[in-house]
């Protein structure tokens, strides 16, 4: 078995190669347009920085997204134009960026992905609900099951990693370095399902690993697992940009 090729997205997907483009000219088309803080500092690299959109009256609480680029690629200026379906129902949204590895291991991309979570909740009040793509969608898992107050209402992972353990077997492993008790201990998977409630996203036309992946995370936290139509890894987070989408509205169900 190939696993390279089972976590292998752009091969499959028709024009793999314009959407980077296509993500920063709608992401800076939207920055443009919209009330944001850009670059708010949450540690100390560089990367650890995050932009913080407000809608134009009292914020209803947080919504964070987390990028993702299978840890080793992106920030959080792609993704700018993903807020507008939370904005358009009176939420604010925080993007972080995060360092990337090799120069960092996971499980410390997931300790600054908190550091940035934290401080943008002591700046906007009410409820949280964090939401992540790919990578991200690893991210957020892992931050389900950890105290925050009481305020955490909602976690939907978008065609997340949920079991790392694969993914020694890649390529990407010379840049990831885990062992098997990290990437045990990073794989959602693997954790205590939390006491929050839990949407699982993926695309019906992704990769057969990310599915697996996604309804793997389902049967271990006994939450639901939505496959959307026609939607591949590229593309199945768009709906984040409308604020009447399924994914959208599935957030904030």
């Amino acid at each position: 078995m190939d696993m390279d090729d089972r976590f292998a997205n752009g091969a499959y997907i028709d024009g793999a190669a314009d959407y980077p483009d296509r993500w920063n000219t709608q992401a800076v088309g939207f920055r443009n347009r919209v009330l944001a803080e850009i670059d708010v500092p949450y540690g100390p690299s560089p990367r650890q920085v995050m932009d913080i959109f407000h809608p134009h009256r009292l914020s209803k609480g947080l919504v964070v997204f987390v990028h993702g680029g299978y840890w080793r690629m992106f920030d959080k200026s792609s993704w700018s134009h993903l807020a507008a379906g939370p904005l358009a129902h009176g939420w604010a949204v925080a993007m972080p960026s995060y360092d990337l590895c090799p120069d960092v291991r996971i499980s410390d991309i997931t300790e600054q992905v908190t550091a940035a979570v934290r401080l943008a909740a002591a700046r906007v009040p009410g409820p949280i609900r964090l939401t992540g793509h790919s990578a991200g969608g690893q991210l957020v898992a892992r931050l389900a099951g950890m105290d925050w107050d009481g305020r955490l209402a909602r976690v939907v992972p978008i065609s997340p990693v949920t079991d790392l353990v694969p993914l020694m077997q890649t390529k990407m492993q010379d840049d990831f370095q885990l062992s098997a008790d990290e990437a045990m201990a990073e794989s959602p998977v693997d954790a205590a399902a939390p006491d929050v409630p839990v949407t699982v996203w993926v695309g019906a036309n992704e990769r057969p690993v990310f599915i697996e992946q996604a309804q793997a995370l389902g049967f271990a936290w006994g939450c639901s697992v939505t496959l959307a139509p026609d939607q591949h890894h590229f593309n199945v987070i768009d709906g984040l940009a409308d604020a009447d989408s399924p994914l959208t509205r599935a957030l904030f169900s």
